[in-house]
């Protein structure tokens, strides 16, 4: 017999019920039953039961057996009763009557519990990842993640594209984040960088006649972390193609992602039909390039109505050049109490405030039933004829529709019958009875919903009201939050003003094909767009890529309005510059997150949650203490002196 394992814990069954087995794994837990001791054991296949009475002669040492101790034991394969048989587990039918008993490593008292799924401090539990990877939770993701870049790369493979590793010390490249730097034994004073993304080496590849590439890549950024961003390293599915549209690489990478979703999703419909969305656009609707469109809220340019208003903080707002108000709706979201708590909201993302109207079915005054030239009749009758013909009624009293549009269903009263829709709350009192009916027909809203108002400058609150976006679809129960949506994010402006010093910058990728080519950079260039383009999932974003600038003229004329003369050029890119004036095909690509990915099919908020061997949010490892200071000799070799802050 093997020395360890005739079997793992997870093979067993009833079929092999009279063998002998040997099986080796850690204590799950012991239980005490008057006598008899029952010890789940675990690897990483499964747990069996595993039972033993006083008269074994390895019973002694099993009464001193805890919890992760690493076991062998020797036993007879017996069938369970029917009452103990477990369905939950595939070993479920039999259990191990232990003959012998060996202790492979023994554990001390556990710094934290491995049976159960107790949440546990952070810090903790990456200090000791190793245990806390012996959980079934964590220990089901990571394999999770194993078998999603294996379906990944068996699709690429299958769909005609080669694999190929490009080098991991290089130059520092502008990918919009901070490198890290190694410094050369060899050439001191210089210093290589660890890639941010393979980018200059996969359009090389290109340049040298491979026409299909890709490779699950190792990325390095030395960035702030956040709840769906490793700080130091992550990786992506890489990817590059020659002779290619935008449309070419979407239709590639689409049935690639929405394979594995299917295949990994628990059954979560997985949206085929992927719309494309500017990016101005996505700006305006949802506040964000990486919208959840689960969340069926979009929000709406309402400056019209507020222009010469009694409403005198926008009023005066929209006399200011690049001014507007945008509009959050919110179905349902009809009460003082919510629209309070939103107002605070914003007030806690450092804003005035958000304005806010909400609706109400109310009985028309009598003046208004006895007079049809009464502002508030005339705006009863306009609702009644709105509401007929924007919604299809299900019975006759009205009090069921829902939208023809199929955005939401809920419940609302027809204003008929001496009743209508009454704008409440301070902003209707500014703005008046014409003006609040405008917007609500404008926003398709009705009884008992609300509208959010913000105003300025876009990119001074569209983040905001971004975040409120997404707050009201999760509060009013109106974000379908079991279905993957995804969205390509396109047209993004290739660069932007700095508002303090007016001079223009790059806003997004460097290297993307500038819309229209040459000819679009002899005009505005806050006007000029590239072939750039974002794929977001449920508010997040997946995937970055666009079709590559492989023009050298147009290189250098790009980089010229951002301010980098010729030479500065050659210095930062000059491997790729060249290779480009020796026939360069088009060609573009995309890359997508492998984390980010496997954090959703998980779903998990966290994207720690889904690697194995994690930093924490100060991008310090405390399980093998790094960043760790450098011993004087490495500084001596590398020819470095620190100068550290006083601090």
């Amino acid at each position: 017999m093997h020395p360890y394992r005739s079997h793992t814990c997870g093979d067993l069954r009833a079929t092999h019920v009279g063998e002998t087995t040997r099986l080796s794994g850690w204590v799950h837990r012991v239980r005490d039953h008057g006598g008899l001791l029952f010890i789940d054991l675990r690897d990483h296949y499964g747990v069996t039961q595993c039972v033993i009475d006083p008269d074994s002669k390895a019973f002694k040492l099993a009464e001193t057996v805890r919890s992760e101790w690493c076991i062998r034991i020797d036993g007879d394969v017996k069938k369970r009763t029917d009452e103990t048989i477990n369905p939950d587990i595939g070993t479920g039918e039999v259990e191990i009557f232990i003959r012998d008993m060996e202790v492979l490593g023994a554990a001390k008292e556990l710094p934290l519990p491995v049976f159960g799924d107790l949440d546990y401090p952070e810090e903790v539990r990456l200090k000791y990842r190793y245990l806390d990877l012996r959980r079934e939770k964590l220990h089901n993701n990571i394999m999770l993640r194993s078998n999603v870049v294996a379906d990944l790369r068996q699709r690429m493979w299958g769909i005609g594209f080669n694999e190929f590793q490009t080098p991991i010390i290089t130059a520092s490249s502008p990918e919009g984040a901070r490198d890290f730097l190694v410094p050369s034994r060899l050439h001191p004073g210089k210093f290589y960088a660890l890639p941010q993304a393979p980018q200059q080496f996969k359009q090389l590849i290109m340049v040298s006649g491979f026409d299909k590439y890709f490779q699950i890549a190792p990325c390095f950024r030395d960035e702030d972390p956040r709840a769906d961003r490793s700080p130091t390293d992550f990786y992506q599915l890489d990817l590059e193609m020659s002779y290619v549209t935008q449309q070419d690489v979407f239709d590639t990478i689409e049935p690639v992602l929405a394979g594995c979703f299917e295949k990994f999703g628990g059954g979560r419909p997985v949206n085929r039909n992927w719309p494309q969305i500017s990016y101005k656009d996505a700006a305006l609707w949802y506040g964000s390039d990486k919208p959840d469109l689960r969340n069926p809220i979009k929000m709406q340019v309402v400056s019209e109505h507020f222009e010469d208003s009694g409403f005198a903080i926008f009023a005066n707002l929209l006399k200011q050049e690049g001014t507007e108000v945008r509009a959050i709706p919110a179905p349902t979201g009809g009460s003082r109490k919510f629209c309070d708590r939103m107002n605070k909201f914003a007030q806690g993302e450092g804003l005035p405030g958000m304005g806010y109207i909400f609706w109400r079915l109310v009985e028309i005054p009598a003046e208004a039933k006895e007079n049809a030239e009464h502002p508030i009749s005339k705006i009863a009758a306009a609702q009644k004829k709105w509401f007929t013909q924007n919604f299809e009624m299900n019975d006759e009293s009205g009090v069921e529709f829902w939208r023809q549009d199929g955005v939401r269903e809920g419940q609302s009263q027809q204003p008929a019958g001496g009743l209508y829709w009454e704008a409440a709350g301070p902003l209707a009192k500014n703005i008046g009875l014409e003006r609040t009916e405008a917007l609500r027909q404008q926003l398709n809203l009705g009884g008992g919903d609300a509208a959010f108002f913000l105003g300025g400058k876009p990119k001074a609150f569209q983040t905001v009201a971004g975040k409120a976006r997404v707050i009201i679809g999760e509060e009013l129960g109106l974000t379908d939050l079991d279905k993957f949506e995804f969205a390509w994010i396109v047209d993004f402006p290739i660069y932007e003003k700095d508002e303090d010093t007016g001079e223009i910058d790059f806003e997004h990728n460097p290297f993307s094909m500038p819309q229209g080519g040459m000819e679009a950079l002899e005009g505005d260039p806050l006007e000029v767009l590239g072939y750039q383009y974002d794929l977001a999932c449920n508010g997040h974003e997946l995937v970055s890529g666009a079709i590559r600038n492989h023009k050298p003229e147009i290189m250098y004329k790009a980089f010229e309005i951002a301010g980098y003369g010729k030479e500065e050029v050659e210095k930062r890119f000059g491997g790729m510059v060249t290779a480009f004036q020796y026939g360069a095909p088009p060609h573009g690509g995309c890359a997508a997150g492998i984390d980010r990915i496997v954090m959703l099919l998980a779903n998990e908020a966290n994207i720690r949650e889904v690697i194995m061997f994690p930093m924490n949010q100060k991008a310090e490892d405390l399980m093998m203490n790094a960043p760790s200071d450098p011993q004087a000799a490495q500084l001596r070799e590398l020819h470095l002196r620190l100068n550290l802050p006083e601090n």
